[in-house]
């Protein structure tokens, strides 16, 4: 009888952890990280946005899996950027995919100057003629991602 139990004990330990220990593909096909699409976006014409730093979590059954990146800052990135033509005082629209939270902010040679005031997804570019360089950080319940984008006020 104590032997019965003892066998069924260890079917029943063996059962459980084949089906924890086991993944099935199939079910989580989803990429990760995310890849999402990003545009600054002046009279029509969309240009992408350049991708830095990017951070991911998700769940995986009972553990947690993350990612995070170290990429060169904006004001490093902007100078492989071709600059986005703009006329003084023009809008510009950014477009993420999967509509995050956004935060918009200005960089200058030495780093982050200030935040800008996004409206309706949409920035105003100075009125003074110059290269401005732009950082979008786009939240996401579970990761953020940082945009970088040039725009050129002529």
């Amino acid at each position: 009888m104590m032997r019965g139990i003892k066998l069924i004990r260890m079917i029943v330990i063996l059962s459980v952890s084949l089906l924890f220990g086991c993944s099935d593909k199939s079910v989580d096909q989803a990429e990760f990280p995310p890849e999402k699409t990003a545009a600054a976006e002046v009279n029509g014409t969309e240009y992408p946005m350049e991708k830095g730093n990017y951070q991911w979590v998700r769940k995986k059954g009972l553990e947690t899996e993350s990612v995070k990146t170290d990429h060169a800052s904006p004001n490093q990135m902007a100078v492989q950027l071709k600059p986005i033509p703009v006329k003084p005082d023009q809008k510009v629209k950014v477009k993420i995919e999967d509509d995050p939270v956004m935060k918009v902010y200005l960089w200058n040679e030495t780093g982050k100057e200030k935040e800008i005031k996004l409206e309706d997804d949409q920035i105003t570019v100075p009125a003074d003629k110059g290269t401005y360089i732009y950082e979008v950080l786009a939240e996401w319940k579970n990761g953020e991602i940082s945009y970088t984008f040039v725009a050129e006020v002529q």
